[in-house]
């Protein structure tokens, strides 16, 4: 809650930040949108609607209305249709939301990035997040074939990735930057400093490591090889242009 989260980015030096949906439902999302009238430190919210449901277009005009939806999720790596996304009615409403200023937010693992990419192609002008790198195969160390295809959904431009969520989602499974070192620089890579945007995953971040931390740790990557500029844009100024904070 807001309470828990104030005092973490005071004590990392950031200023605001976008909330993002964890359950599949429109309550949470207008719950959400509630703490941010509440709460000037919450910059945005990403909230949830059913992009297969006979009502999307209702719902996506009234969340309109509120001005700190920034953008939609829903939670694709948990559905069973890994194409989902290329279903007739969802290709229909991501229309709609390429229409609007609201950003989509791809939460998958890598077996969906084929999906994705096909997805961009139907869909041009949709302002599209993929999450958490698409949560590669850290552990094991398996580079491709989720680099090859990373680098296929960022050959869109309108494309950018969160680098979050590269810290295990269990406790006590360990972590190390050198296990990090070869995705990060490979996102780095396709998608340069000006798409890429650093999020906490907090608090689902707390199993691994405290706020802090998965701050920190993706500064130690960085900061060899990108200028101060670069750095900011990386971790805050991306995400002001790409969700259109205020």
């Amino acid at each position: 809650l807001p309470d828990d989260l104030a005092p973490e980015l005071a004590g990392a030096g950031i200023s605001g930040t976008i909330v993002v949906q964890a359950a599949p439902t429109l309550a949470e999302t207008e719950f959400l949108l509630g703490l941010s009238e509440r709460h000037d430190f919450i910059k945005g919210v990403v909230g949830w609607l059913d992009f297969d449901g006979a009502d999307f277009a209702g719902d996506l005009k009234r969340l309109l209305d509120h001005g700190k939806l920034v953008g939609l999720r829903p939670m694709l790596q948990d559905l069973d249709d890994d194409g989902f996304v290329l279903r007739p009615r969802v290709i229909d409403n991501l229309k709609r939301l390429a229409d609007t200023r609201l950003v989509f937010e791809y939460l998958i693992f890598p077996r969906h990035l084929a999906a994705v990419a096909e997805s961009l192609r139907r869909v041009p002008g949709l302002k599209a997040v993929i999450d958490h790198l698409s949560k590669p195969p850290i552990r094991q160390g398996a580079l491709e074939p989720w680099a090859r295809q990373l680098t296929a959904v960022a050959a869109f431009p309108n494309a950018a990735c969160k680098i979050s969520g590269l810290f295990p989602e269990e406790q006590d499974a360990g972590w190390s930057l050198a296990a990090f070192a070869p995705f990060l620089a490979h996102a780095l890579d396709v998608f340069g400093p000006g798409r890429l945007i650093w999020g906490s995953n907090w608090p689902v971040s707390l199993l691994a490591t405290d706020y802090q931390t998965t701050h920190d740790a993706i500064a130690a990557l960085l900061a060899p090889v990108l200028g101060l500029d670069e750095l900011a844009a990386v971790f805050g100024g991306n995400a002001v242009r790409l969700y259109g904070l205020a």
